[in-house]
């Protein structure tokens, strides 16, 4: 089968994952953009990334790149590669929707010797057991007949300036031999760090589903670590610096568990698992663990509040950070929203203020307004959820200035000294 030396290139999805993927391919091939969201393809277009991941003089650098939202413009690809979100369900079910919708639109722009490449996190076997069948059905074309597919898992790190997508060696594969190499050597000539081919496409995607199941694992031994030392009136972090001055213990910390990738890739794969008849344990029991953390904070910081005689039905609650991690805007299943349902739970009021998120896209995802600006002397209770640089700028003396005499300062992530706080994990 012959396939262009010069391909024409669509990226499916505008996103973290594709907006940093199209930059790279605008650079030296002819790159279609593809976003249904038209605010965001217009905002492109104007020349400007709300989510950072690429800055307004690298998005111009992109000199072959063409943002669209219509169907029609997407008929002059011939490599399809797809970058949508893989989300979870209020259940904790993989959520294929996007994938489903982007796969059945595919079938109708698809020709005869195109490729379609999946970059989003799924279980082994989505690509041609889930995804596959539904473009064949929409085009009418025969599967490694008429077109091909390849599978090479995104590694993109929000907020990461040096981890960047060129500088990541990506995995790759493709659904015959031919295709394989074809997608490798696409992928390899924007990709600095290099390629590592997989010889099937479910191979490469179960690699993808288990590099962040291995992190939330490594994670949840950490935060239930914190809990025992919490108990025995250790401070978890100085336990943390100890070990670690082995050459071989691994640098985890305590923490929430949110994110587009670490708290969602494990239930792709315990999904598949329970569907051929094996019960996971040890994934799922890190799961609960970590899933459980932003309640046993509350539960923490209440007990505190109880202690000093503060009533904490009524009591005025600030949550300082919304995003899943530091220093990037990305909202995505972070888990900072627990700790928001719980306090209310206990009837408090709280504050949630995050300089780095869209107000508009915290209403509209969690139904949470940020306040612009936390008021002097107003809270109760301080919790130090995600370590932003500014929160960290500002200093223990600040924040405290932000809660009345009694406050109590809780720090989920180490932002501050030990002796500045009242409890951390």
């Amino acid at each position: 089968m012959h396939f262009e030396k010069d391909p024409v290139i669509a990226v499916i999805g505008l996103g973290y994952v594709g907006l940093p993927l199209a930059v790279e391919f605008g650079k030296k091939f002819n790159t279609i953009g593809f976003d249904i969201n038209q605010p965001r393809v217009e905002e492109l277009m104007a020349g400007h990334d709300s989510t950072l991941e690429v800055d307004d003089a690298e998005l111009a650098t992109a000199a072959k790149l063409n943002n669209c939202c219509q169907l029609e413009d997407l008929k002059t690809a011939n490599v399809y590669i797809v970058t949508v979100p893989t989300p979870i369900d209020q259940h904790k079910r993989p959520d294929l929707t996007p994938l489903i919708k982007a796969s059945e639109m595919l079938g109708k722009v698809v020709s005869k010797g195109d490729i379609i490449v999946y970059e989003s996190t799924v279980y082994p076997g989505a690509t041609e057991e889930d995804c596959i069948p539904l473009v064949e059905q929409a085009s009418g074309l025969k599967f490694n007949k008429d077109f091909f597919a390849g599978y090479s898992p995104e590694r993109i790190n929000p907020g990461d300036k040096e981890h960047r997508v060129t500088t990541i060696k990506k995995v790759t594969s493709g659904s015959t031999p031919e295709v394989a190499d074809y997608v490798d050597d696409l992928y390899r000539s924007v990709i600095t760090a290099g390629t590592h081919k997989a010889s099937s496409i479910k191979v490469a995607e179960a690699a993808k589903v288990i590099e962040n199941t291995q992190r939330d694992l490594n994670i949840a031994l950490i935060n239930e670590l914190a809990l025992i030392f919490n108990k025995l009136d250790i401070d978890t972090e100085e336990v943390l610096k100890a070990a670690g001055t082995k050459w071989n213990f691994l640098p985890f910390r305590p923490g929430l568990v949110g994110g587009h990738c670490i708290g969602v890739d494990p239930y792709y794969l315990t999904h598949k698992a329970k569907e051929i008849g094996y019960h996971p344990e040890v994934i799922l029991a890190g799961r609960r663990i970590n899933d459980g953390m932003g309640e046993y904070v509350v539960s923490q910081v209440v007990k505190k509040m109880i202690k000093r005689r503060i009533h904490v039905e009524d009591s005025n609650v600030l949550i300082m950070g919304l995003t899943f991690k530091e220093n990037c805007p990305d909202l995505r299943n972070t888990r900072v929203v627990d700790m928001v349902s719980e306090f209310q739970e206990y009837g408090a009021n709280v504050d949630v203020y995050d300089p780095w998120v869209s107000h508009e896209e915290a209403e509209h995802e969690y139904g949470i307004t940020p306040v612009k600006e936390p008021a002097a002397g107003k809270y109760e209770a301080i919790v130090l959820a995600v370590a932003h640089d500014q929160f960290k700028e500002m200093g223990p003396e600040a924040i405290r200035k932000l809660g009345r005499r009694d406050c109590v300062l809780y720090d989920i992530k180490y932002v501050m000294p030990a002796e500045t706080v009242d409890g951390r994990l």
